[in-house]
């Protein structure tokens, strides 16, 4: 038992300071060998956890899926209204202002790039759309489409798009909720 929480902790510490390096000095130019230094590990123990950079993106991106799904899931359950495309965009955005997620969010924002190349960005660029696609259940018009991403991005676009560096990450979610809420009013129950 002792051995996994062991592992375990070791393996949230690398996830941790890879993404710290990716998020300061971007995916590309960060190397394993320099997650290791940071760590005070040699290069073959971080192995041992992940064998790629592209292995700490994918078990971010794995978190993030795993509770798209949830959402996705749940709202195919609910009858089409604006109650709950306003409890789906919510809950979208406590999994976006999580704890630990805030890091999370300005890695990916600062490496779009990068996350359009690997297999990871692909599937949660699937799961935007899919995540979109449940806020427009019962209205498919181009019109219902749009308005969902854009009710999406503005969840996304608070970690950005707001610079004041003065703003909690309550105060960002509950502006960037109050803009999707705004978007929400365009639908038709």
């Amino acid at each position: 038992m002792q051995v996994s929480q062991s592992t375990g902790g070791t393996r949230e510490r690398i996830r941790a300071v890879a993404l710290e390096l990716f998020t300061e000095q971007g995916y590309e130019k960060t190397s394993l060998r320099e997650i290791a230094e940071r760590l005070g590990v040699t290069k073959a123990a971080l192995y041992y956890h992940f064998k790629s950079k592209e292995e700490i993106v994918n078990s971010y991106v794995e978190d993030r899926l795993y509770r798209m799904d949830e959402l996705i899931d749940w709202a195919h359950g609910q009858p089409a209204t604006r109650a709950t495309r306003r409890a789906l965009v919510s809950q979208y955005a406590d999994t976006m202002f999580a704890a630990g997620q805030p890091p999370v969010m300005r890695f990916f924002e600062q490496n779009q790039t990068v996350l359009k190349s690997l297999t990871a960005g692909q599937q949660m660029r699937e799961r935007m759309y899919r995540l979109a696609d449940a806020i427009c259940l019962g209205d498919d018009s181009p019109r219902a489409q749009i308005r969902a991403a854009l009710l999406l991005f503005a969840v996304h676009s608070s970690w950005f798009a707001v610079r004041n560096p003065d703003i909690s990450d309550d105060e960002r979610k509950a502006i960037a909720l109050e803009v999707a809420d705004e978007l929400l009013a365009g639908f038709d129950d």
